[in-house]
């Protein structure tokens, strides 16, 4: 049953702010100011101290910035 979860392409995966700049070439600011102007995805807490994007939000945005909308 080893690497199943790795093989699934319904895993749910989570990247962090690194990750999802690198990804849309914004800007951390830019990333919150479209995530307040309801823009972007909001991020999703993990734990205490950390918070991160779903994979497929930040991919469906990818495919089209402008035309986004939160479901």
């Amino acid at each position: 049953m080893t690497g199943a979860a790795s093989c699934n392409p319904n895993t749910l995966r989570f990247l962090r702010l690194r990750d999802v700049c690198k990804r849309t070439a914004l800007s951390k600011s830019t990333l919150y100011n479209y995530i307040a102007q309801d823009r972007f995805p909001a991020a999703v807490r993990l734990g205490a101290r950390a918070v991160g994007w779903r994979e497929d939000e930040i991919n469906r945005w990818c495919s089209d910035p402008t035309g986004w909308t939160s479901e």
